[in-house]
């Protein structure tokens, strides 16, 4: 319980050092942006094509008798169609825009907080970018689209409260690895390695990635995250790694 308080607690304190911090608050605000310009023309594209997706799936029936499920069904088809797009505009910006600026967020972190960033095997940029796109899938794009895979099987079986429960909380968690996988990755650590992180820190990676769960409050927060993440690998992980 004190690891999930304190994975609570770090998403807070970088959030505080980014908005304290001129150049991290620029490129926080600069990822916020791409989140909700990006998330917002996903649903856009949605939308409009709304009724055609609608009416692919089922025609509005005459007898009245029927068309009131009819309308419940086109209520649930929105929201599915929302929570998708939300999704879709996530990573998009996740892969295009977003994995190059947590990394800078997370250089500039780890400078502030010990001097000096630590890098794998030096590699021209194009090279490095593309080993960046490479680590954000099995990471991060992955995890979030079997998340949302469970919570609409989670609609559809008996299994739907348990699903329901555990997908938002795997997606929370695999977000949170995602930004303290940042400081490993760029020092080329095994993937093995890295996932082991993972299951290491499970409730501390859980603590952090809880408060995505909550709406409005999540973008900024995620917008901030790669601060807080690079923060506790730094202090704790590299800590630990020191002689005594």
């Amino acid at each position: 319980m004190t690891a999930i308080f304190q994975g609570i607690a770090y998403n807070f304190k970088g959030l505080r050092l980014g908005l304290r911090t001129s150049r991290l608050l620029l490129l926080g605000l600069l990822r916020f942006a791409l989140l909700v310009v990006i998330s917002v023309a996903a649903a856009g594209v949605i939308l409009v094509n709304y009724q055609e997706i609608l009416n692919l799936m089922w025609n509005r029936p005459e007898s009245a008798w029927v068309v009131w499920l009819w309308h419940l069904v086109s209520w649930l088809l929105a929201l599915v169609l929302m929570a998708i797009s939300t999704v879709v505009g996530f990573v998009i910006a996740q892969v295009l825009f977003s994995v190059v600026i947590m990394d800078h967020m997370s250089q500039i972190t780890e400078r502030l907080s010990t001097g000096a960033v630590q890098t794998g095997a030096a590699m021209a940029w194009y090279s490095y970018f593309f080993h960046l796109l490479r680590q954000e899938i099995p990471r991060g794009v992955l995890p979030v689209l079997i998340s949302m895979l469970l919570l609409v099987l989670g609609w559809f079986t008996p299994l739907g409260p348990v699903l329901t429960v555990l997908s938002p909380l795997a997606a929370a968690l695999f977000l949170a690895w995602d930004n303290t996988d940042l400081v490993p990755a760029r020092r080329m650590l095994p993937f093995g390695e890295r996932f082991a992180l993972l299951r290491r820190n499970f409730a501390f990676h859980l603590g952090f990635g809880l408060p995505f769960l909550i709406p409005v409050l999540n973008l900024v927060l995620l917008s901030f995250a790669p601060v807080g993440a690079t923060l506790f690998y730094t202090e704790k992980i590299d800590a630990l790694k020191k002689p005594l």
